[in-house]
């Protein structure tokens, strides 16, 4: 008998895709996608479930087509629709995680359970260190948004891990996904006309390109290589730092320092057009970056990206809207 691998979350694009990629892995027998909408692309030869993680039914779906795995990636800091509301955001991410992991508690065929987090538990606050390591403890606990909404999520995946010792759990902590038709506040905020900076400070970002992000989640659900261990905690990141000013120049985007009272009240203004997310440590981001160290990910997991840091943003960059400056001379003329 084969795997049976249930897939949360597969109307957005990265569900989606895992859905089609899971369905060419040696050893996997049916994939099973649930969600509360179809999915824009067809899902090939998998079943699609419509169904809401939020209603305990989802324990019903676990058990009536005996799933061994669960991949978790309906984890999300934007809604599905554009006349979703951040309730129903947090909702899917907590109430949706609860009732998803009570699900798996009852049902004896689960074996693993893969989670998609967020680098965005770590926080960002000038007291935290240069890199961050999946054990570092944020300086300052997120407060609200899509962050706090992650931290909470861990919290029950521990105590899940805990209740079933004999499930195989990975949390996967992305750094912010860039790529083709990537959904994300950063994505939206590099989409804007003119970037709002925050006056006398350049943070460092890091980028993880959609595609590595898809094989990321297929190597954590799959048997793990020789010499690896698909268990655990894990940062992915593409490799390489840059500069916020770096990305304004690549992608043509000429940048306004604000005064920080005036980008928190630009933060709220953004919310205002259409950026849903974008909450006071998302704003803090922009003042203090985040790097964290991907060395668990490579020598533990087994897993290498394929593209770095720099080249998400570019693959990112035609779907981002037409640069306001040439990007590619600017680049060159003040990077060097």
């Amino acid at each position: 008998m084969g795997k049976v691998v249930l897939v949360t979350g597969v109307a957005r694009q990265l569900g989606g895709a895992l859905v089609r990629r899971l369905q060419r892995e040696p050893g996997v027998e049916r994939v099973i996608g649930v969600d509360t909408a179809a999915p824009a692309q067809p899902l090939g030869a998998a079943e699609f479930v419509r169904t809401d993680i939020r209603q305990p039914a989802i324990g019903a779906v676990l058990s009536g087509h005996a799933v061994d795995t669960v991949v978790h990636t309906d984890l999300h800091s934007t809604p599905l629709s554009p006349r979703g509301s951040r309730a129903a955001v947090k909702e899917t991410n907590v109430i949706g995680t609860m009732q998803l992991l009570g699900g798996c508690q009852k049902v004896p065929s689960v074996r693993r359970l893969v989670v998609q987090s967020s680098t965005a538990v770590y926080g960002s606050a000038s007291r935290d260190p240069a890199v961050c390591e999946e054990s570092t403890q944020a300086k300052a606990l997120p407060r609200g948004g899509f962050a706090k909404d992650m931290v909470e999520v861990e919290g029950y995946v521990r105590g899940f891990a805990r209740r079933r010792p004999d499930v195989s759990v990975t949390v996967l902590r992305f750094a912010h996904v860039l790529g083709p038709g990537a959904d994300s506040p950063m994505a939206a905020y590099f989409s804007l006309p003119v970037l709002p900076t925050a006056l006398g400070y350049d943070p460092r970002l890091q980028f993880v390109h959609a595609d590595d992000a898809l094989e990321a989640l297929c190597v954590a659900s799959g048997e793990p290589s020789r010499g690896s261990l698909n268990a655990g905690t894990f940062n992915i990141a593409g490799d390489g730092v840059l500069l916020l000013s770096q990305c304004a120049r690549r992608l043509g985007r000429p940048t306004v320092p604000l005064l920080l009272p005036a980008l928190r009240w630009g933060g709220a203004a953004m919310r205002a057009l259409g950026i849903p997310d974008f909450p006071p440590e998302q704003v803090r981001l922009l003042v203090h970056g985040r790097v964290v160290r991907t060395t668990q990910m490579r020598e533990v997991l087994g897993f290498e990206p394929r593209r770095s840091t720099e080249q998400a943003l570019a693959d990112a960059a035609p779907g981002l809207g037409p640069a306001l400056l040439p990007p590619e001379r600017l680049a060159r003329a003040v990077d060097g």
